[in-house]
């Protein structure tokens, strides 16, 4: 398997290299040159496995320079039990048409874990598979989740450094403690003065600096990402859309074969790409359900092929999904385009240059095909969080709650009762204070996000998560906020 950028300017790579670059040298994201298949009677036989082999069945078909054996050890190493318990991702039936993949039981409780506990050993194995002796530079941009989970999964890791930049304003009490009091020699860690999308851009300026690069190169260092840019970030992912599939015939809710729906919280776009992916393998997907916050600039776009992100930001209690530039766009474009880079280019020059795209004609009846679009408020994600748990017992995230009323507005609309999979992209702990607003209808105090955490326990009996009760007594290792045009400084003069 070979991998081509999305604007079409660089070489066909190896997957191995794919990952070790992250982004590809025109500032496209690299795609594989073409999507393998997997047929039903293979998804089938996942049934009886545990999660580590279906993910080796599903990374065999991208990975191909690396053996069964090496994938074997990477998928062990990071879902191993004391990271993930039993069963990495649970699949829990809410009710008769509805389950719920809970994406969250790693070591940040987050969904990003299932990916970042992988990357580093795919990029450590990918460096030796290219020959690289740099020290690779891991740059990552964060709305909350991603910043702590990559920090989890490469901290000391050698051969790398990673540096994280996050809105200093713009995540959770949780996830900002996570991300300061994360130990590591080789970890380094910044807020900024500005939102998800000015950190977002800041990184993908330095990647696209070839002077800096260049020089950076003479001096022993490579940069890469593990951002959801990074094929080898967006990959893992596509494996627990099968899981969860061949979970649902477990449970006797659909029969092999039979179509379902997933509804999917997003902002950046790669969780819901990874269903895709696994759709034009021969998941049997009917409808991709993508749900947002009031920054709905992805639902505008499914709706009306538009995609205009000069508009105003909001900060909402489902932060992970405060974001207005949806980089893994790029990749849905270049395949219902049937892989026109030149126009991809286009599209990604004009949003840059403009500030908006619009796709023809053609390209948005084949998105519109394949995806709903839906944006929920922040009392609609409230009433959601308390009702389902008042009538199921099930408590949810903000960003979980999301995905759900976006799925009861999909079925009013459509009628369409479809057994239907939600993601939970992360533990109901990480926004205690927006879940207990919701159950008790009144404000939290601010402040103490420790207190909440043991109120929402005493509340619900629901247990929390060991690894966040312990940043409690953690000191805080890293307080400097920075300017966000200043993020290129604060690399080149933390780089060891």
């Amino acid at each position: 398997m070979l991998y081509v950028s999305t604007r079409g300017k660089t070489d066909l790579v190896s997957s191995a290299h794919a990952i070790t670059r992250g982004l590809a040298g025109d500032g496209g994201l690299f795609v594989p040159q073409n999507i393998p298949a997997m047929r039903m009677v293979d998804i089938k036989a996942m049934e009886h496995k545990p999660y580590t082999e279906r993910a080796i069945d599903v990374l065999l078909q991208y990975l191909t320079d690396f053996s069964e054996d090496e994938l074997r050890e990477c998928v062990n190493a990071a879902y191993a039990k004391d990271k993930f318990g039993d069963n990495p991702v649970p699949l829990v039936q809410v009710n008769e048409n509805t389950g719920v993949l809970e994406l969250w039981h790693g070591p940040t409780s987050a969904f990003k874990d299932m990916a970042l506990q992988l990357l580093p050993h795919l990029l450590t194995r990918s460096m030796k598979k290219t020959g690289e002796t740099n020290k690779v530079v891991i740059l990552v941009a964060t709305s909350g989740d991603t910043g702590k989970a990559a920090l989890e999964g490469f901290a000391d890791v050698e051969g790398t450094q990673i540096i994280v930049f996050y809105p200093s304003e713009g995540v959770s009490d949780i996830q900002k403690r996570q991300m300061i009091t994360q130990a590591g020699k080789n970890v380094k860690v910044f807020g900024i003065e500005g939102n998800f999308d000015d950190a977002q851009r800041g990184v993908k300026e330095i990647f696209g600096n070839k002077a800096m690069s260049d020089e950076l190169e003479k001096k022993g260092y490579t940069f890469s990402s593990a951002n959801s840019i990074n094929w080898g970030r967006l990959v893992p992912q596509i494996v627990y859309y099968f899981s969860a599939y061949v979970d649902a015939i477990k449970a006797g809710k659909i029969s092999a074969g039979d179509a379902i729906n997933f509804v999917v919280p997003t902002g950046n776009f790669g969780d819901i790409l990874a269903g895709y992916y696994a759709k034009l393998m021969g998941l049997p997907i009917d409808r991709l359900l993508c749900a947002s916050n009031s920054n709905n600039v992805l639902t505008d776009f499914i709706n009306s092929g538009v995609y205009d992100k000069r508009r105003d930001f909001y900060k909402t209690i489902s932060p992970s999904m405060d974001i207005l530039v949806s980089s893994n766009l790029e990749r849905l474009l270049y395949n219902v385009s049937d892989g026109d880079a030149v126009r991809v280019a286009e599209y990604m020059q004009r949003l840059n240059n403009e500030g908006f795209y619009q796709v023809d004609s053609d390209d948005l009846k084949r998105i519109q095909s394949e995806f709903f679009g839906a944006w929920v408020d922040e009392l609609e994600t409230k009433e959601a969080i308390s009702r389902i748990y008042s009538d199921y017992h099930y408590l949810m995230d903000t960003h979980t709650a999301v995905a759900w009323r976006a799925l009861e507005k999909y079925r009013f609309l459509t009628s369409d009762e479809t057994y239907t999979i939600v993601l939970s992209t992360a533990s109901p702990y990480k926004f205690a204070d927006s879940v207990l607003e919701a159950l008790d209808d009144k404000e939290q105090p601010k402040g103490e996000p420790f207190a909440l955490l043991h109120k929402l326990n005493e509340e619900t009996g629901v247990e929390i998560p060991p690894r966040m009760l312990a940043l409690e007594e953690l000191p805080v290792l890293h307080s400097e906020v920075i300017p966000s045009d200043k993020m290129e400084l604060a690399v080149m003069k933390n780089l060891v």
